[in-house]
């Protein structure tokens, strides 16, 4: 009789712990991930709504006459276009792309576009991975993604390593969208580690920008690489927001991995919907100590809005941050999640937040010899937030987290994991020390045979020091 009177109570609470629940998650908006972030600048920010419009153009069959051009035009100049790979040249092993050279701005760009629903390759690239399934530099990375930007630098080596040693002074800039976000993202992580193969490339010369990014790399990763890497995720208001909450991008928040996803998708949309919600749920410091858990690559930028549940169009604001905990782990109740995944929106509404920041500076009337000091400033606060984030991953026991070493850089620990690999194959990488020619797709595999309990004797002997 007493265990039939407590059913009843069990129930109640039980009713109210869903309710909590949903309580919550109704009234969370996307805004509140990143409420303690500070505010972009328009010089850190200024690369975004370009390369958008870049990525853009990779759409177009001839840009010499465009036929979707946004307003204002790609930005493009037809003589500088190095090459142009399709479907046909790729064969499916990558999403199209383009390399260009910017005199205008100093930077050789390689620019991906995002997912094709009507091509199989595409799905292909983003169903080859399951859970922990493929290791790299000492975390977990997107299998599929990672073999694509292989393909490319495989493709690209001997023009890449041209451009970048006949013009020593431009940046190396990775951009892409959606699934080419994620190949960007793979790009700049390969590169960095072997910088030898292009012509022993400086890591500040080398930019990523993953726009609505995919989760292609374990945290310990996405947090080391976060001076190289810079994800941009789209929250944009919604006339109809008093209803049905704010629109955020769905991809960059979905833990779900995307070969789960696109399996269920079109067969399960509710088994997918009961997965998403499981992962939810998942207490973040679960989630933090689990070594395989894919996240959003590098420093985020988030292009926010400020007053949720109001009528109407106000301006965005961008804010950035290095976050370990609280990166992007809610899945946000949304009326147009899909859109705002959107290249078009997104390039929209980056260049609307840009020019209001410029406007901003125009009205300041900010001398020319203070925004070169704030420029300054700039690169000094984003290294010590780097690295105050890398402290962070290690204190909260963030699998393979480790700090950089006593000269800023990571160079110790890449020697070390090459000296404690269980083949015994020679050092490759960071210490170029390596005579054979090794193609991209080696120097990949290679890393995968990484030992664990050498990297880990690695971060215990670099705390003593």
């Amino acid at each position: 009789m007493s265990i039939i009177c407590g059913v009843p109570l069990l129930e109640c609470v039980y009713c109210l712990a869903c309710a909590r629940w949903a309580w919550k998650r109704c009234l969370h908006t996307a805004g509140h991930d990143s409420e303690t972030w500070g505010l972009a600048t328009a010089e850190e920010f200024e690369p975004v709504p370009r390369l958008c419009r870049y990525i853009l153009a990779v759409y177009e069959e001839d840009l010499q006459h465009p036929l979707f051009e946004p307003p204002g035009g790609y930005g493009i100049n037809p003589d500088w276009l190095i090459l142009r790979k399709t479907y046909e040249n790729t064969q499916g092993r990558a999403p199209p792309y383009i390399l260009y050279l910017d005199h205008d701005h100093a930077d050789i760009v390689l620019a991906i576009r995002g997912l094709n629903l009507a091509k199989e390759s595409d799905y292909q690239v983003l169903l080859d991975n399951k859970l922990g399934k493929k290791k790299f530099d000492g975390g977990y990375v997107h299998n599929g993604l990672l073999k694509a930007a292989g393909w490319v630098l495989e493709a690209e080596c001997d023009i890449l390593k041209e451009l970048v040693e006949k013009h020593p002074n431009y940046t190396l800039t990775f951009a892409g969208h959606s699934l080419g976000s994620g190949v960007a993202a793979m790009l700049a992580l390969v590169v960095v580690r072997h910088h030898d193969k292009l012509g022993n490339i400086d890591r500040r010369r080398i930019r990523c920008y993953a726009i609505a990014p995919a989760r292609c790399m374990s945290l310990n990763l996405a947090v080391r690489y976060a001076d190289v890497i810079n994800s941009v995720v789209l929250q944009a208001s919604c006339f109809f927001s008093f209803l049905f909450d704010i629109i955020d991008d769905f991809l960059p928040r979905t833990a779900t991995p995307l070969e789960d996803i696109f399996k269920s998708v079109f067969c399960l949309p509710c088994l997918l919907c009961m997965r998403c919600m499981r992962d939810t749920c998942i207490p973040e410091e679960k989630m933090l100590r689990d070594p395989r858990r894919l996240y959003a690559p590098g420093r985020l930028y988030h292009i926010v809005e400020r007053k949720p549940f109001r009528l109407g169009r106000f301006p965005p604001v961008v804010r950035t941050a290095v976050p370990v905990d609280g990166r992007f782990e809610h899945i946000v109740l949304s009326c147009n999640a899909t859109s705002d995944h959107a290249i078009i929106w997104i390039e929209r509404e980056a260049r609307r937040a840009m020019d209001l920041m410029l406007e901003k500076d125009r009205i300041m009337e900010i001398p020319a010899k203070q925004r070169m000091e704030r420029q300054e400033t700039l690169a000094r606060e984003h290294s010590e937030e780097h690295k105050a984030a890398l402290q962070r991953a290690v204190t909260l026991s963030v699998p393979h987290a480790y700090l950089p070493s006593r000269y800023g850089t990571f160079d110790e620990h890449e020697d070390g994991d090459n000296s404690h690999k269980s083949t015994g194959e020679s050092s490759v990488g960071s210490s170029g020390k390596s005579k054979t020619k090794v193609s991209w797709n080696e120097l990949i595999e290679r890393l995968f045979e990484k030992d664990e309990s050498g990297l880990m004797l690695l971060k215990e002997s670099h705390r003593d020091d």
